[in-house]
């Protein structure tokens, strides 16, 4: 009997004891490699110790594409993660993924989680919300694009290390004269060739690259990138290309490496390429926002985001998404905002925590970290340069990019390759269009 009483006390110790009350478990899927892998994997550890109810499970799935990938099949499969990290051009292909994804706005709403979409800046907020506001997915690693040029190749040159090129007029004179010290192969280059010299060109100049504000108001979109001044921007390039003043680095950003090793003494690449600087960099350094053309009427407008967002996927419990708009929240704070921005260099998702690491002075002493910031807060987003949603955008930009190398090639004009590069973008734009419609 005795024995009996023991094993029914110790039954119900067992039911009421904290090992039996299981966490909600909250699955996470990202893309994220080296030092960034261990920022995700801090974020999860401290939101666990944080509190009792959920256990955030962070995973490497691979690359951006790959990662994408996975989210996709095991959506299909009924297994998807609650939380899938999606790089910026893959924001169209979930939008259009109906019942796959749930809206950031609805999960916090639904939650009863405290929810401002207008505490995020907005250059960060507009790339990843619908016309009417509402935000689609949570902003996590948010980068943009600025000019990174070495300070002693400037000296070199005669040219002031402290006042570098703000138009690109001034940037080829720039280039032409650090060639002519120094860097015969090479005065400047450029990383992602159709990110920085279409999509961020685009709206830093407050002009179209598509019709229906670039995508964001309807699939339906039609691209403009064969407009004057996108043909005037890769003649220049095509003619500098000629005299190596400007050299082509590639499609990605695999060509980084050049301005490292002090070979390109100005490289246009993402304000993320700030760590593999700061470890690889032999020379004083410094950045820049990127150039804009002085005749081009209201630029330079604002940047926008490169990085990517954390988007909720369809079919899970509403407890299971309590725990998700919990972990966002616990990620807006804005002292955790502020910490991450410092440590990491990613940008501050919050209009507060972008304040508050103002205010304490940290850019007196940093001032890379925030020029991407100044960029994307420059102006208010307009129709033109809040972002872009466009389907396929991933096999666009390859389309673009074998355009602008036959121009940079000389097989065709600048003219021609922009508008080959028009036709046979429409036509992914039209095909996904068909898809998201049936």
């Amino acid at each position: 009997m005795k024995a009996r009483t023991a094993l029914i006390a110790a039954a119900l110790l067992a039911a009421t004891s904290p090992v039996a009350l299981a966490q909600t478990e909250i699955q996470w899927w990202h893309a994220m490699t080296g030092a960034n892998n261990d920022v995700v994997n801090k974020l999860a550890a401290d939101f666990n110790a944080s509190q009792k109810d959920y256990k955030v499970v962070a995973s490497y799935k691979g690359s951006y594409a790959d990662t994408l990938n996975a989210g996709i099949a095991a959506f299909r499969a009924g297994n998807a993660p609650h939380i899938l990290q999606v790089f910026e051009v893959g924001t169209a292909s979930m939008m259009g993924a109906g019942k796959a994804i749930k809206p950031v706005a609805e999960v916090m709403a639904e939650a009863g989680e405290k929810f401002d979409p207008k505490s995020y800046l907005p250059a960060v907020s507009g790339y990843y919300s619908t016309a009417k506001g509402e935000l689609l997915s949570f902003p996590f690693n948010s980068s943009s694009s600025v000019m990174w040029y070495n300070k002693d190749a400037f000296k070199k040159a005669g040219l002031d290390p402290n006042n570098p090129p703000k138009t690109w007029p001034e940037l080829f004179d720039a280039a032409k004269k650090l060639q002519a010290s120094g860097h015969p192969e090479c005065g400047f280059s450029s990383a992602w060739i159709t990110w920085l010299n279409i999509e961020q060109f685009a709206v830093w100049h407050n002009t179209p690259l598509a019709t229906k504000g670039n995508g964001i108001d309807g699939f339906d979109a039609v691209l403009t990138i064969n407009s004057p001044l996108f043909v005037k921007h890769l003649n220049n390039l095509v003619e500098a290309q000629k005299t190596k003043t400007f050299s082509y680095s590639g499609r990605t950003n695999t060509g980084e490496g050049r301005y490292t090793s002090g070979e390109c003494p100005i490289m246009l690449t993402s304000s993320g390429f700030y760590g593999n600087v700061k470890a690889n960099a032999k020379f004083d350094w410094a950045n820049a926002p990127m150039p804009y053309y002085p005749d081009a009427p209201g630029a330079p407008q604002n940047s926008t985001l490169g990085g990517a967002s954390l988007w909720v996927m369809g079919g899970k419990s509403a407890a299971d998404y309590k725990g998700v708009a919990k972990f966002f929240t616990f990620l807006s704070d804005t002292d955790r905002q502020a910490k991450l921005h410092t440590e990491s260099g990613y940008l501050p998702i919050t209009t507060a925590a972008y304040e508050k690491v103002k205010a304490s002075g940290f850019y007196k002493d940093n001032p890379y970290l925030e020029t991407p910031l100044k960029e994307l807060t420059n102006k208010p987003p307009t129709e033109n340069s809040r972002g872009l949603r466009l389907g396929g955008l991933v096999q666009i930009r390859d389309m673009w990019a074998e355009e602008i190398e036959d121009a940079l090639a000389g097989k065709k004009t600048a003219k021609e390759a922009l508008d080959k590069a028009v036709e046979r973008g429409n036509a992914v734009l039209r095909q996904f269009e068909r898809t998201v419609q049936r």
